[in-house]
């Protein structure tokens, strides 16, 4: 039976370059035992199992490891989802699967699997809840997609009866068109015989660019399309002429396609000198790099074009930093879990407009590695919600705070009805970079996670993902104090942990974990307006939230009513950016304490561990603080700093004073009377005791002494407005 079914599934798959999903249910074992059948009898030998238990015939990954099958292709692939099924590990395999193979999934029987729980569920079973608290509306939403779609064969194993036959009778594939160079093409030829369709070998020829400096190049597809190929080859050709590639990405196992191909053709040219995995060299001096993303804004070794992979799951401030003369390109994936190809566009439209570059944009439609009629990929992005997206712009464009509705949407009503998921879930996807498939099982199953909308004509307009927090019980507090981790519970986590703070996990939290306005609608204060029906809403102990600091967010947070606890030390490695958690208060005393230990802690920080964040970032951040921080200078340090802004002090001499008044007038809501120059002057030289020339050198003075000098005259205003009466007498001195 089994035999017969797979023989009949991949003649039809292979005679229209397709792929076929085999569903095997039954028990572990006899599954198992199964997927063994399948790959001996479609003499596979490449196929590939990714589980926890192993099988004969079929090299194991953990699902830790799926993501080293990125960018790699195979004749079948098979999923154990007898331990765990987690969303995000079938979104990365179902694209690894080539044209005329077969995607296998071993589950326990249907009809019972969506009442069990596995290692997956575990991890949305977030303290105090536990893993019987965790619903199972994502498995019920899978197994009823798996019911439905074309191309998907069902094996009872426990009856031996094949439920589903899998079989559409598909119209036998084209022929594919190898592409040839264009006239006067700059890259070799032998780039373009490599490409695989025309689309890629357009895409190719516009990837020319990157020898011109001022140029940008936004390349967006669907998986599969062979974008990373082509920027590789470009890679490549660049390479073998001399040039210096730069190729960055959130993963350097997601650069592995960049430089295959970059490796082969400087091969098949006989330019290639010496290669690892991720730094390629030529004879001609030429040499393709990986550098996290991070560091690679700083575009070391002086590259003369930059390959930035999967931009879309980078944030768009990042994203901005290679916005210099150095050619760059930025490659996205639209539909899929590496980040929303639809939201980059969207959210990065406006940094490219802004910017002096030539912006260049091309798009790649035809599959790589199998057919576009292929209805497993249909079935991928239908389960997992890879195509989901906002509602169309015209339809909610009036939209204003007084037309819209608040809403609470339930897991079981959404499960109920696809367009609101499909909207909601598109706003999620557009506006974070981290949103992914895993997200999709949160909603629908985790505990302690809820949703709130805003609606306009019946569509969603707003959207926000609020997380429970806090609430644990007494043994559990003592051991988060004592240092172990407390899943799910991110903001206990940290003020208890790093903090110290015993007490932190005791009150009942509210964090929003995402917040999204539709892009047709920003600016029109309807992020504020859910907001303020949130907070109406709960009745918590506090409201929290934790992000990537930038300063537009932090002035967007503190207009709501939240006030910075905390700056990391450290930035976060893919997007380059200290993260901020800020807190409103609620009917508890956890904000008060950290509030005020941030702003005692906050000026040590900043001459130490914080001393290279980005001004901006620090200037908001003081901003954000509940009140302003207190001076408290004595007599005598209030005669050194009106010296040195009137006189001839100094403010080398005796910097600690200087740095408790910069803290005060930062802090203070109130204090108008600086320039946004001379606020981060303070902030780079004061407090963060950078070295003149290079406060002089990032705000454009002309030598250090000029930037001295302006140093005093930005005490002057601060002096006027927080000195004492020595103060004033001090600078009596120097009036005429």
């Amino acid at each position: 039976m089994l035999g017969e079914l797979v023989d009949t599934l991949l003649a039809e798959a292979r005679r229209a370059n397709e792929r076929r999903l085999l569903v095997l249910t039954g028990s572990h074992e006899s599954t198992l035992d199964a997927a063994t059948t399948v790959v001996s009898a479609a003499d596979f030998d490449d196929a590939v199992l990714v589980g926890h238990q192993s099988a004969e015939r079929l090299d194991r990954y953990s699902p830790t490891q799926v993501t080293t099958l990125l960018g790699t292709t195979h004749d079948c692939i098979v999923i154990d989802a007898h331990e765990e099924c987690r969303p995000n590990t079938i979104g990365r395999v179902a694209g690894a699967v080539d044209g005329g193979g077969l995607f296998v999934l071993l589950t326990p029987p249907l009809d019972s699997w969506v009442d069990r729980r596995d290692q997956f569920d575990a991890t949305l079973a977030v303290p105090p809840d536990d893993v019987a608290d965790v619903t199972g509306r994502f498995r019920r939403r899978l197994v009823s997609l798996l019911r439905r779609h074309d191309g998907i064969a069902i094996v009872d194993l426990t009856t031996q009866t094949v439920v589903h036959e899998g079989t559409t009778d598909p119209s036998p594939t084209t022929t594919a068109v190898q592409p040839q160079p264009p006239p006067n093409h700059a890259f070799p030829a032998a780039a373009y015989q490599a490409c695989l369709t025309t689309d890629q070998a357009r895409t190719l020829r516009t990837l020319e660019r990157l020898r011109e400096p001022g140029c940008a190049t936004v390349v967006e597809t669907d998986r599969g399309r062979g974008k990373s190929s082509a920027a590789g080859l470009a890679a490549g050709s660049l390479a073998a002429t001399g040039r210096r590639v730069l190729v960055t990405a959130p993963a350097v196992t997601g650069t592995t396609a960049v430089f295959a191909r970059a490796r082969e053709l400087c091969e098949q040219l006989d330019v290639l000198s010496e290669t690892t995995e991720t730094d390629l060299r030529t004879t001609t001096g030429g040499r393709v790099y990986f550098e996290p993303p991070d560091s690679a804004t700083a575009l070391p070794n002086d590259p003369d074009a930059v390959v930035v992979d999967e931009a879309a799951a980078l944030p768009v401030g990042l994203l901005e930093r290679f916005l210099t003369s150095t050619p760059v390109v930025f490659t996205t994936t639209i539909h899929g879990y590496e980040g929303a190809g639809r939201g980059f566009s969207v959210r990065f439209r406006d940094r490219l407009e802004d910017s002096a570059l030539d912006v260049t944009e091309c798009t790649m439609d035809t599959p790589i590695r199998y057919a576009p009629t292929d209805p497993i990929e249909r079935w991928a992005f239908h389960t997992l919600l890879l195509d989901a997206r906002p509602v169309v712009d015209q339809l909610v464009t009036d939209a204003r705070p007084d037309t819209v509705d608040y809403e609470r949407p339930t897991p079981a009503g959404l499960l109920d009805d696809e367009h609101q998921l499909r909207e909601l879930f598109g706003l999620l996807v557009l506006a974070h970079y981290r949103t992914e498939p895993d997200d999709l099982a949160r909603v629908l199953d985790a505990p302690n996670l809820s949703v709130r909308t805003l609606t306009h004509d019946g569509h969603v307009v707003a959207v926000a993902l609020l997380a429970r927090e806090g609430g644990l019980a007494s043994e559990t507090r003592r051991a988060a104090y004592r240092g172990e981790r407390l899943q799910g519970n991110m903001l206990p986590d940290l003020l208890t942990g790093q903090l110290r703070d015993p007490e932190a996990t005791k009150p009942i939290g509210q964090r929003v974990m995402r917040i999204a306005t539709h892009p047709a609608v920003r600016s029109r204060g309807l992020g504020t307006r859910l907001l303020e029906s949130i907070h109406a809403e709960f009745d918590a102990d506090w409201f929290g939230v934790a992000y990537g600091a930038t300063p537009e967010l932090i002035r967007f947070w503190n207009r709501n009513g939240y006030r910075m606890v905390h700056l990391s030390t450290t930035r976060n490695e893919t997007s380059g950016e200290h993260s901020a958690v800020m807190l409103r208060s609620g009917s508890s005393g956890l904000y008060d304490r950290h509030a005020d230990w941030f702003r005692a802690r906050i000026g040590g920080m900043l001459t130490d561990t914080l001393s290279g964040v980005d001004p901006d970032v620090v200037r908001a951040a003081l901003r954000a603080t509940d009140t302003a921080i207190t001076a408290d200078l004595t007599d005598r340090e209030w005669r050194l700093v009106a010296s040195a802004a009137y006189g001839p002090g100094q403010f080398d001499m005796h910097p600690e004073p200087f740095r408790r008044l910069a803290l005060t007038a930062l802090s203070d809501q109130a204090c108008d009377s600086l320039s946004s120059r001379q606020e981060r002057l303070l902030v780079t030289r004061v407090l963060q005791a950078r070295p003149w020339s290079a406060v002089a050198t990032a705000l454009d003075f002309h030598s250090s002494s000029g930037c001295r000098r302006a140093l005093g005259r930005t005490l002057r205003p601060l002096v006027d407005q927080y000195g004492t009466s020595a103060a004033q007498d001090e600078r009596s001195w120097y009036d005429e």
